[in-house]
């Protein structure tokens, strides 16, 4: 089990975690004296040396994949108009049915139906059924494994977010991605570890709170990345400050930092400040080469739908991700859609017209990423994410219109690579897809399941704070997904 000490008490621990760990104080020393002072000061100093929150760390057993990306379709894409087919809804648009839904709207109990708007095909030696919403994504659903039997705590988009994100429905949690950098660390000591990139109209609801670190160290936090411009804001050299300039003076506040760390046993937040001065300073000449696509080819940006309108910002946005990993990149997150309902996929007014545009926007450039992937070797050790918060009801938000309503009682999210079978499709909702009914599984055991895929023990990989060893899981704990697991 994972441990670090955070929180101070008269210049130390805090009060809970020196009562939580006092008792083991005697034997450890009876321990220092069997095992010589020397060498156990040594370790200490040792220990207390290492100031990189983001070194590479040993997985906890083998995992397969080595980084991820998680495709996030702000705002809570319609499974029954995109992967999971329901052909019992055929001929029964506009029909008011008995069913229960919990949404915006509140609990009902009835409900007029919509209809899946899109026809359905099917795909690959597997045979999926998927809509003409994603054609290209259809292409490749021999690589990707369908779980359709999702459920969250709640169907409201700010609490939804955080749950998906962080695994609790109130902030302040740590997000996955500082979870999965806490467990395995970074490769890359120049570029962040946890890179997040935002929709071309802005972030969603909460903001940072869906990328933050949490109780944990800032190191562990998301860095939002621009395609455009500068990738990072406020990282250029201070106008009129040399390169040899600013190494001097980093030096010099590092010296003073370590001074004061050398005086404090374990103390997380001053090391990660320590940190982030050096990535910061060698971020200045390693991230804009990796968001430099002068080097790659113009089939390859084409494959990820560059040379169109609709798909360039998000397919630049994936190609980018390909970049990030092959660079070292644990964790990337790329968001399709924006703060305003008409900027992502919340689909309570026009369906037709949302989800034309989110998908059309981002079909392409998903399958583009998967098949780059793929041909260079990449996809067996990267693990590829898609889904939303939530998916959407059958039947109408209103009396008029083809909008649905929020649903958090059965929905679809898929996964592709780093170790996730290929071609299969697991759990189901029921035949107007309202709520799933067959191997019901939660958002926990998503990230357990991701977290097993990364090497990581999501039910023993716990991090110390407040008196408490926390997982992403929670204390109940959680199982990976197993049948997607290969």
């Amino acid at each position: 089990m994972k441990k670090k000490s955070m929180g101070t008490f008269c210049g130390n621990v805090n009060r809970r975690e020196f009562l939580h760990n006092v008792g083991g104080g005697f034997p450890a020393l009876a321990l220092t004296g069997m095992l010589g002072q020397e060498g156990f000061f040594n370790s200490a100093q040792g220990a207390m040396a290492s100031q990189n929150p983001l070194a590479p760390q040993p997985p906890m057993y083998a995992g397969k994949a080595k980084s991820v990306i998680f495709l996030f379709m702000y705002g809570g894409p319609s499974h029954i108009d995109t992967f999971d087919y329901k052909p019992a809804m055929t001929g029964m648009d506009g029909k008011t049915v008995a069913v229960k839904t919990f949404g915006r709207g509140g609990k009902k109990n009835e409900g007029r139906i919509v209809e899946p708007k899109w026809n359905f095909k099917q795909y690959g030696e597997c045979g999926k059924y998927v809509s003409d919403l994603f054609p290209n994504v259809g292409s490749c659903v021999d690589d990707i494994a369908f779980i359709h039997s999702m459920t969250a705590d709640s169907p409201i988009h700010g609490s939804a977010l955080l749950m998906m994100n962080s695994g609790s429905l109130i902030s302040g949690r740590p997000s996955l991605g500082s979870w999965v950098n806490y467990g395995l660390g970074s490769v890359n000591e120049n570029l962040p570890g946890y890179v997040v990139m935002l929709d071309e109209s802005g972030g969603p609801i909460s903001g940072a709170k869906n990328w933050t670190s949490g109780f944990m160290p800032a190191s562990y936090q998301g860095t939002v990345f621009r395609s455009q411009g500068d990738p990072i804001l406020n990282l250029k050299h201070t106008d009129g400050m040399s390169d040899a300039e600013q190494r001097r003076l980093i030096d010099s506040l590092n010296q003073l930092n370590t001074d004061h760390y050398s005086s404090r046993h374990d103390n997380s937040n001053l090391s990660a400040r320590i940190a982030s001065y050096e990535l910061a300073y060698r971020m200045q000449a390693t991230a804009p080469e990796a968001i430099d696509l002068e080097d790659e080819s113009e089939e390859t940006k084409s494959l990820y739908g560059m040379d169109n309108p609709q798909t360039a910002d998000f397919g630049k946005k994936c190609l980018l991700s390909r970049r990030l990993v092959e660079r070292g990149v644990r964790f990337i997150q790329l968001y399709s859609g924006g703060a305003h309902n008409d900027d992502n996929w919340d689909a309570h007014g026009d369906l037709e017209k949302n989800h034309n545009h989110h998908a059309g926007a981002t079909d392409k450039p998903i399958a583009g990423l998967l098949k780059d992937l793929k041909r260079r070797g990449m996809l067996e050790d990267t693990l590829v994410v898609w889904g939303g918060e939530f998916g959407r009801q059958p039947t109408a938000e209103y009396a008029q219109g083809t909008g649905r309503d929020h649903n958090s009682y059965g929905f679809t999210m898929w996964m592709a690579g780093g170790g996730v079978k290929g071609g299969v499709s697991i759990g189901q909702t029921d035949e107007l897809g309202s709520m799933a009914v067959d191997n019901r599984y939660h958002v926990k055991n998503l990230h357990a399941t991701i977290l097993s895929l990364m090497g990581l023990d999501p039910n023993n990989l716990s991090y110390f704070f407040g008196g408490l060893d926390h997982t992403l899981v929670g204390v109940e704990g959680a199982e990976p997904i197993h049948e997607i697991m290969g």
